[in-house]
């Protein structure tokens, strides 16, 4: 039974990754120890609040200069005089197989290796300060689960990675299969995504494959009591990006503004888009309508989501099996009880029932996208009880106190695991 969890991630913090820092912090309330390797700090400036409340440790693998490269170059040796046959064969491989940093990565096979010294180097510590063996956990399937499998190479411990959205369908699917086969276990947050795995895993040489969905903090987005008004606010939130759809957006905000609708939509987040966009909605005539609110921490948009009568995400489908991954901010408004418009992503799938919990469109269909926000704009009756759905099905099934225990069954700090879920 691991005494202690190592977990990879590519840059820390990130507000688009908040889930994490909620799972951690959910961990950590059942009592499990964690210490977070991160290969590059993230350089953003808002931070996520939760942090306040995490005691991992972080260990950053970025860091420059003599010093930093002098401790690498221990961190070697050790490795080396340790296990000197892990080390050579592991060292072998990576050299052998450069292929596996192809795709959507930044650092070379031997990149990876090299930081997967650092975190053998640390596995070893924490076994000398008496926390037992490690077990090292990857999020994301690129660069963190290339180093997480070296990693697990090098020291024999047990490894297992999250897959999410582009680090999954952007590597190729020679560097999935070497990464799923090396480790005890692969998660993954959708049934889109453990079927994509199965189709090219196959399942003699495949660990059982979890689908253990982001949890929400129940208590931190409530549903708000929303006095009755006539001119209604529609919240989307996300990168503003083409595979997020919001050329859509504006479209159907069009279509409801020249059918005598009154509503203001405020979008909040940033991208390359951004200026486009704005420059689109002036064309359309949505200047005093629709405003482009920049990004917002976590605690903000709690605040802007329990001030909101609709949200609505459009993301209009990606060309590599939904690459960009179910939107968490889905999950956001649905427990803040604001009925919720969306398109029909596979990602989305599992989580949306249209009419039940949301109200789903085709992707790039601007005119059901338009009539659904036209029938929430109308019908306070329909607004309540799709928010209301909405709400059920978080609590049911998405609860982060459940993901970290779902979690804790892959760490292996649980005895009982579910069933695989991939076909």
């Amino acid at each position: 039974m691991p005494g202690h969890v190592i977990m990879v991630v590519r840059s820390w913090p990130r507000q688009s990754q908040s889930f994490i820092v909620d799972e951690v912090v959910a961990m950590e309330r059942r009592g499990l120890e964690l210490t977070i390797v991160s290969l590059a700090r993230s350089g953003e400036r808002r931070r996520h609040p939760q942090l306040d409340a995490m005691r991992a440790m972080v260990l950053f693998l970025d860091a420059a200069g003599a010093n930093a490269r002098w401790t690498r170059i221990l961190e070697h040796t050790r490795a080396l005089a340790g296990a000197p046959g892990r080390y050579l064969r592991t060292l072998g491989y990576a050299w052998l197989h450069p292929r596996l940093s192809r795709g959507y990565s930044t650092y070379s096979t031997i990149r990876c290796f090299d930081h997967a010294v650092a975190v053998a180097g640390l596995a070893f510590r924490l076994r000398r300060s008496g926390a037992g063996a490690p077990h090292i956990h990857a999020h994301f399937a690129h660069d963190p689960a290339l180093v997480g499998m070296l990693a697990s190479r090098l020291t024999g411990l047990t490894f297992s990675f999250t897959a999410h959205a582009e680090d999954l369908y952007r590597i190729p699917p020679a560097s999935l299969l070497a990464r799923v086969t090396a480790a005890n276990a692969v998660v993954t947050c959708c049934q889109a995504n453990a079927a994509y795995i199965a189709r090219n895993v196959p399942r003699t040489v495949r660990p059982p494959v979890r689908v253990i969905h982001h949890g929400v903090e129940l208590d931190r987005f409530r549903p708000a009591r929303r006095p009755a008004r006539p001119d209604l606010t529609l919240v989307s939130i996300g990168p503003l990006t083409e595979e997020h759809g919001y050329v859509d957006l504006l479209r159907a905000c069009a279509a409801l503004a020249e059918s005598g609708h009154r509503f203001t939509c405020e979008v909040y987040g940033d991208g390359p888009l951004r200026r486009q966009l704005i420059e689109l909605s002036v064309g359309f005539g949505l200047a005093g309508q629709v405003s482009f609110r920049g990004e917002r921490s976590r605690d903000e948009i709690g605040r802007v989501l329990a001030g909101a009568d609709i949200f609505v995400v459009t993301p209009g489908g990606a060309t590599d099996d939904d690459a960009d991954g179910r939107p968490n901010v889905v999950l956001d408004a649905m427990a803040s009880g604001v009925p919720v418009v969306t398109t029909a992503i596979a990602s989305l799938s599992e989580l949306v029932r249209s009419g039940q919990n949301a109200l789903v469109a085709p992707p790039g269909d601007v005119e059901t996208i338009a009539a659904h926000l036209a029938a929430l704009l109308t019908e306070p009756a329909l607004r309540r009880r799709i928010g209301e759905g909405g709400r059920h099905t978080v609590e049911a099934r998405y609860d982060v106190e459940a993901a970290a225990s779902a979690l804790e069954t892959v760490f292996g700090t649980r005895t009982s695991l579910p069933a695989e879920v991939a076909p």
